[in-house]
């Protein structure tokens, strides 16, 4: 199969999961100049034509999310001795 360059191309989908009027009528996602966003749509007009909505849209990053139980330990000091301390 091949493969798509999706770069500053996005698309939309109706939301299944609506459950309120302040949800998005539709979701999806979008690639702009490599960085990805999800976007969220809602109808302007009551009524409109379902083919051909008047949207209103929300942008937001996409953020990486980073599984770590820790943080990472930081790194010994190289020019630490245990000379150093004074007793």
């Amino acid at each position: 199969m091949t493969q798509y360059d999706n770069t500053n191309r996005g698309s939309i989908w109706k939301n299944d999961k609506k459950e309120t009027d302040s949800h998005p009528d539709f979701r999806g996602s979008l690639d702009v100049d490599g960085v990805e966003y999800w976007v969220s749509a809602w109808k302007r007009k009551e009524g409109a034509n379902p083919k051909s909505p008047a949207l209103s849209f929300s942008i937001t990053k996409k953020e990486s999310r980073q599984v770590s139980s820790s943080s990472p330990a930081p790194a010994p000091d190289a020019d630490f001795d245990d000379q150093d301390i004074q007793f």
